[in-house]
């Protein structure tokens, strides 16, 4: 990246940070109904992904997905009213945290279930590669995923078709509250694994956001040509624990240190300065985030209840159930 697309990516990720943070913050005022997980820290996978994405390729992502639908193209307000279970939510206050999906964008939904969503990224890589559009399908997911037959299966099946599709897994050592090393034979949960699928797999610091962009532009070209699917597996580490009832008491003080002095933001920050930009035009960006978010929280907060009426709405393709009988 230039300094002026780094000074890009590094505003997308603060706008991703207080997002992340007004979450945490209306959940404590009761304001978020059911849980959230919280993607803090994990800021440079997505921005960095997306900035190396055609704006048509499609991206799933985890219940942990909220930096991946801003990072395509959802807004602040958009899904921190869809949190709160606003009418003006990204899904009209039918999916909530878990869930967020913006088709129109290529953000092709979050999903709870734990690699559900592998299968459904090589199933659109499939439609790609039937309609000849070149488009790249990139599952996201969570080193605990690498454990899930899901994951496996998606991997064959994508090589023996050669379909385009990348698997970038967010390997943050922990599969909720469970060191993915403690119930792992190989130390590389994902990038360990892809060779015994026919399919290369890489190791990238997922904290560096042109680290992450140089890797997904490299592997989604090679795609595009038709040389098959890649694992990508990005180190990085959550700040919040598991969900917003977990304390995660269980990670070492010395590791939780360790990573925040990794912080994507602080990474992206020094470089920055040491390519000339100066600390002011940082600090505007950092100032234009916050006007963004505290805006959207505001919005979001004043936004109406869903209509009842529309709880059948955008369940069945024809707007209706009558083709099950």
């Amino acid at each position: 990246m230039d300094a002026a697309g780094l000074l890009d990516a590094y505003e997308r990720m603060a706008v991703v940070r207080r997002t992340e943070q007004a979450a945490h913050d209306l959940f404590l005022r009761g304001l978020v109904k059911g849980t959230t997980h919280l993607a803090a820290g994990q800021e440079a996978v997505a921005v960095g992904a997306s900035a190396a994405l055609r704006p048509d390729d499609y991206v799933f992502a985890t219940y942990r997905g909220h930096h991946h639908a801003l990072a395509r193209g959802a807004t602040p307000e958009e899904c921190l009213a869809e949190l709160m279970s606003r009418a003006t939510g990204l899904c009209g206050a039918k999916g909530g945290s878990m869930h967020l999906t913006k088709a129109a964008t290529g953000m092709l939904g979050s999903y709870a279930i734990v690699g559900a969503h592998l299968p459904m990224a090589v199933g659109a890589a499939w439609s790609a590669r039937l309609r000849g559009t070149r488009q790249v399908a990139v599952a996201f997911f969570g080193d605990g995923a690498t454990n899930i037959g899901a994951f496996h299966e998606a991997l064959n099946l994508a090589a023996v078709w050669r379909l385009p599709v990348l698997f970038v897994c967010e390997n943050n050592l922990y599969m909720e509250y469970t060191p993915i090393a403690d119930v792992t034979a190989v130390p590389r949960p994902a990038a360990d694994r892809a060779p015994a699928h026919g399919i290369p797999g890489e190791v990238v610091d997922g904290n560096d956001v042109e680290a992450v962009a140089e890797a997904v532009e490299r592997l989604a070209r090679r795609a595009r040509a038709g040389d098959g699917p890649a694992v990508l597996e990005a180190e990085t580490y959550r700040h919040f624990g598991h969900s917003r009832a977990d304390p995660a008491a269980y990670r070492p003080a010395e590791e939780v240190e360790r990573w925040l002095k990794h912080d994507p933001l602080d990474l992206a920050r020094g470089r920055l300065a040491e390519r000339g930009v100066g600390a002011a035009e940082i600090a505007r960006a950092d100032e234009r985030a916050r006007e963004v978010v505290e805006r959207a929280v505001e919005a979001a907060v004043a936004a109406p209840a869903p209509d009842p009426r529309e709880a059948l709405t955008d369940v069945w393709a024809d707007g209706g159930a009558a083709w099950r009988t």
